[in-house]
């Protein structure tokens, strides 16, 4: 076959570990047989990373407004540990976070849906997305650890000189201390991409903070929602016959586990993060969960919605087998396609992107999968497969689409 043409590159943000080597043999087995496969490539491994400074990933992310669609590889954010392990210059911020503040925007994941994969909680019959916010709180804070007693102050300056200062806490002793920020832009366009996804998805939407105990942080982010949702979403909301409303975190997270899903559910940034692997396990496995930044700008970011899976990479780099679940990462790229596609009004590639999902999907069904989702798989007759053996299954099933 001859093969699909693009007009366009995607760009690419390779990663780390285990989910670097299935990035390489995805591109080798399904992508670069079918396609004349364009890519603006930057290296967001760690040990490149800190080569530059951690410059190439606000590249990276530059460049994804310049050509307004990537596809990223898991990466890893460094710890204590990995500071030695990689001989770090410094404890490099998630680059996931980097990108986000400069893209901005909202994240939604939402689970892969096969047969034979059933979900741990009986009721849920639909997929249920997760909105998360993809800018500030804890992933932009800044800390101090505080080395002995004295006073710790909340400090305001403003342009004029206006000052508003709220005592933290009189510390008698040593402590820690944690400042996070957000603002009302950032939240705004949280508040119409959950909107407008939500009409153009025909879900209902749900929101949940802790508005309660955080009267004014949590609170704000409720009344903006509210005053969007009043102003320019409702009447298109009743007019599509789908619902928003607010509740508790709490109340939301008792809620979920007795619905049937179908909806959207927003969170905030780190209530996102969790509640998108709750959803996922729940789901079957955090590597059956698709991720995509959608930015007010029109920007898209794909990514697998997992880490890097270090174990099996440790396992890897020993010349012992693994049965590494590279499915999100599949639907990573094919997601990317898909609006690249879509964009450059390439019906080919689209189509393309399509078949990719449905043959991933179909061999699974067909009882060809990873160990993880061979333990939790209803199907009677299940073959497990090493991480090489089940790409290339898929591109098997591939082959026999065109």
């Amino acid at each position: 076959m001859n093969k699909i043409k693009m007009t366009a590159p995607l760009v690419e943000m390779d990663g780390d570990e285990m989910t670097r080597i299935l990035w390489q043999d995805i591109k080798d087995e399904l992508l670069l047989p079918f396609l004349d496969l364009k890519t603006e490539y930057y290296d967001l491994g760690l040990a490149h990373r800190n080569e530059t400074n951690d410059q190439v990933t606000k590249e990276s992310a530059e460049a994804t407004l310049k050509y307004g669609v990537a596809v990223k590889c898991a990466t890893i954010t460094p710890n204590a540990a990995r500071m030695t392990e990689y001989n770090l210059k410094e404890m490099w911020k998630s680059p996931n976070g980097t990108i986000r503040a400069i893209l901005d925007g909202t994240v939604f994941r939402t689970p892969i849906i096969v047969k034979g994969i059933e979900p741990c909680v009986r009721n849920w019959e639909l997929p249920i997305t997760l909105a998360r916010h993809a800018y500030g709180d804890v992933y932009k804070s800044v800390e101090i650890k505080v080395p002995g007693a004295g006073k710790a102050e909340l400090v305001y300056t403003g342009a004029d000189g206006t000052e508003i200062r709220e005592t933290i806490q009189e510390f008698k002793g040593a402590g820690v201390l944690q400042g996070m920020h957000n603002t009302d832009q950032s939240i705004e366009s949280f508040a119409r991409s959950c909107f407008s996804y939500a009409l153009d998805t025909k879900q209902d939407l749900w929101f949940a903070t802790k508005d309660t105990i955080s009267k004014k942080y949590d609170h704000t982010f409720k009344d903006i929602f509210q005053e969007i949702y009043d102003q320019d979403y409702k009447e298109a909301f009743e007019k599509a016959g789908i619902t928003y409303f607010y509740t508790l975190i709490d109340d939301a997270v008792a809620r979920v586990m007795k619905s049937k899903g179908g909806f959207i559910w927003a969170c905030k940034n780190y209530d996102g993060d969790v509640m998108s692997d709750m959803v996922s396990s729940a789901f079957g496995s955090l590597a059956m969960m698709t991720s995509v930044l959608v930015s007010p700008k029109g920007v898209y970011e794909y990514e697998a919605a997992h880490g890097t899976v270090m174990r099996h990479y440790y396992k890897h780099l020993k010349g012992e087998e693994t049965s590494t679940n590279s499915v999100a990462t599949i639907f990573a790229w094919s997601g990317a396609l898909r609006k690249r596609g879509e964009m450059d009004e390439l019906p080919e590639l689209v189509d393309f992107a399509d078949k990719l999902e449905k043959a991933t999907v179909q061999t699974i069904e067909e009882g060809k999968m990873t160990k993880d989702l061979a333990l939790i798989s209803s199907l009677l007759d299940v073959k497990v497969l090493n991480s090489e053996d089940f790409i290339k299954a898929v591109r098997t099933t591939l082959e026999h689409s065109f």
